[in-house]
Formats: structure tokens, C-alpha cells, sequence
């Protein structure tokens, strides 16, 4: 789907029409360049690559640099593809904010924040094991039972205990886009999106 890079500024809220306050974040989309541009015949699929934000020449890799050069661009910090783009684009073009003002909705896709290593309740959502009387007093929390004794006698991969959480590829689909403003590069998105301040999403038509 074609879409842009952005980078998620915060949250707030906005009133609509009827008077109602409404949380949304908001999101810098763009502008994004045309780094690349992919075809079937050469690469196996259609796609265009974008890039976002600039970088120091002396902070770029040689083969990026002449990555850059070739698109006529200056060097650029995240780049991401993106397929189906309605108008015919050439190297070098800037997409803007714009490209949102005839869509109601859109996807969000980022990285969830982290959140270190978490027990099974958090991680999973388990009710504990057990009751808070009759003797026990640290077993609230555990997670029980992991496996037979006798048969088969191991772990089966894939069981859910406690480890790393979060950090992840999160998609968030079907946003409703509440304001368009072009002259900030700026989309104002209904309710949250993955990622902490700062983070950089892609947004998707």
C-alpha cells in the first residue's frame, strides 16, 4: 500500500464537530524522497523506496552515499518501501503530508515500547496460582505447572513464561485520520499508536 515515514510526536486531544474531546496523536509524516525506485523486470516487484530525515555526509556509508547520489538526494536516515503508488514517480520527488487529505483511515505500523522482563501475569495475562491463605505465601504470581513429569517429559517449545516484553513489530490497523496539516507536515490520528515520542512509524493508506 502506498504510505510515508513518519516520526510520532505525541498525544493529545481535539475537539470534533459535535463538541466531544477526542485523544489522538499526532504524527510528523514526511516529506519523504524518492531513493528508489523498483521494478519487476529488474528487482522482481514493483515498490518504491522513501527516504526520511537527513544525515550527515560523514555519518553515511560509501555504498549509501553513492545509493544517494545515483537519486540525485542528500543521505537520509530511514528508508522503507512501499508498493501500489497511484501517480507515476521519478527519483528525486518529495511526497508530502498530502498524500492522507483523501483518506479516512490508515495503518500505523511501529515499535512497541519496551518494557524489560516481566513475569507471566503481566506478560501473558495468567491469574496467579493458588490462593493468598492456607499456608502459601509466594506462589501469587508463578505460573504453575509447565510440562509432564512422566510423558513426554520436556517443555513443548513455544509455552508461555516469563521473559523480554515488548520491543516488538506492532501493526495498528484501520485509524481514523482526524486532520490533515500540510504546512507542519503534520497528521493528527485518532486515538494511539505503537512506539514512544520520537519514534519513527510508517504510515499506510
Amino acid at each position: 500500500m502506498p504510505g510515508l515515514l513518519g516520526k510520532k510526536i505525541g498525544m493529545t486531544s481535539v475537539f470534533s464537530a459535535d463538541g466531544k474531546n477526542v485523544p489522538c496523536t499526532v504524527i510528523e509524516a514526511g516529506p519523504c524522497v524518492v531513493t528508489q525506485i523498483k521494478s519487476v523486470e529488474k528487482d522482481g516487484y514493483a515498490a518504491v523506496q522513501l527516504g526520511f530525515q537527513d544525515k550527515k555526509e560523514k555519518n553515511t556509508t560509501k555504498p549509501l552515499l553513492g545509493h544517494f547520489k545515483r537519486a540525485g538526494v542528500t543521505p537520509k536516515r530511514h528508508l522503507a518501501e512501499f508498493k501500489d503508488f497511484s501517480e507515476e514517480l521519478n527519483l528525486g520527488d518529495t511526497i508530502t503530508v498530502e498524500l492522507f487529505s483523501d483518506s479516512a483511515y490508515v495503518d500505523v505500523i511501529g515499535t512497541s515500547k519496551g518494557k524489560g522482563f516481566q513475569g507471566v501475569v503481566k506478560r501473558h495475562g495468567f491469574g496467579g496460582v493458588g490462593q493468598s491463605t492456607h499456608g502459601q505465601h509466594n506462589r501469587a504470581r508463578k505460573p504453575g505447572s509447565i510440562g509432564a513429569c512422566s510423558y513426554p517429559a520436556k517443555v513443548f517449545k513455544g509455552m508461555r513464561m516469563a521473559g523480554r516484553m515488548g520491543c516488538d513489530r506492532v501493526t495498528t490497523h484501520n485509524l481514523q485520520v482526524l486532520k490533515v496539516i500540510p504546512e507542519h507536515n503534520l497528521l493528527l490520528i485518532k486515538g494511539s499508536v505503537p512506539g514512544y515520542k520520537g519514534s519513527i512509524v510508517l504510515i499506510e493508506k
